[in-house]
């Protein structure tokens, strides 16, 4: 891979639509470049994720996504046989008479089992996971590690292990080594705390809800077809809705969603009404729909959005 500059990535970032700051790149920039781990945390909705995409196209290589969930284990996330084609492959054995069950006799069963059992666990039959996709993929991927922190500690630990070693073992095929190592970009919510062995290992990148304007500046960049004009009231309104203490407090993903429903309501003006009966758009808990209900006299005052009346 070549060696990018901080301006490169910024570059590259830009022109995959991602709306960065020196921070962002800065830690893509050095993840890269001394081809460490980047732990990206942050509140729901303001793209973690979104980052690995962007480095994966930007990058021109694939994004393999490993999505952690509790009881995941090193199995699910590695490998698995495909036991069903096994069973196949010994019965369209049996049927051509290549093999008998049980075995004729005990020259069959010492000759033909053993290469049987070599060729049931080969490569033909082997499943191939996020985390071994990842390191035997020809050309180094980005490997997204989405919510570990949704994932137990004993599968954090193992990470940990083929994020030192880059190798791992099937005991029916062997050690496995990396053709090349992938840019890793681990996710988390902070539902609990991560080792201190882990964050050592990573850079650590937190990514906050954006400022008024560098989420105009998104919604402009993601909705081509709004108006600024309206996009300027949609953008003040979800920054004073995230000053109330909510359940789920919407991120940039919301806002975005927001904007091309009311893009595609041809909305040109932002009412109490229109807010009232979108709401389901930007909020997914109805104690929160509950809440901006009876504040939205003060937010709509607080987002300093003027009525079309008064606007005349």
């Amino acid at each position: 891979m070549p060696q990018h500059t901080r301006e490169s990535i910024q570059t590259l970032l830009e022109n995959q639509g991602y709306q960065t700051d020196p921070q962002i790149v800065m830690s893509v920039f050095l993840a890269l470049r001394l081809n460490k781990p980047l732990l990206i945390e942050g509140p729901a909705g303001v793209g973690k994720t979104e980052i690995a995409k962007v480095m994966a196209r930007a990058l021109n290589t694939d994004l393999i996504r490993l999505q952690c969930y509790e009881g995941l284990d090193a199995n699910h996330a590695l490998y698995e046989w495909n036991y069903q084609r096994q069973l196949l492959h010994l019965k369209l054995l049996e049927l051509n008479g290549a093999i008998t069950t049980p075995p004729a006799d005990q020259t069959e069963a010492s000759g033909t089992l053993p290469a049987l059992e070599e060729t049931l666990f080969s490569d033909t039959f082997l499943l191939k996971r996020p985390l071994l996709q990842a390191i035997t993929h020809p050309k180094a991927p980005v490997l997204l590690i989405d919510e570990v922190d949704r994932a137990d500690e004993d599968f954090e630990s193992f990470l940990l292990e083929l994020l030192s070693d880059w190798q791992i073992t099937i005991p029916e095929i062997g050690t496995i080594r990396a053709t090349h190592i992938p840019h890793v970009v681990v996710t988390g919510n902070r539902v609990r705390e991560l080792s201190e062995a882990l964050r050592r290992r990573c850079l650590y990148l937190y990514i906050d809800y954006p400022d008024y304007d560098k989420e105009l500046s998104i919604i402009l960049a993601k909705v081509p077809d709004i108006d600024e004009a309206l996009a300027r009231p949609i953008t003040a309104f979800m920054q004073a809705v995230r000053s109330l203490r909510l359940e789920k407090t919407p991120g940039i993903a919301e806002t975005l969603d927001w904007a091309m429903a009311l893009a595609a309501l041809h909305i040109d003006h932002l009412d109490k009404a229109i807010i009232e009966q979108t709401l389901g758009v930007m909020l997914k808990d109805w104690k929160d729909m509950r809440q901006v209900q009876l504040s939205l006299s003060e937010l709509y005052e607080k987002a300093g959005i003027v009525s079309k009346w008064e606007s005349l």
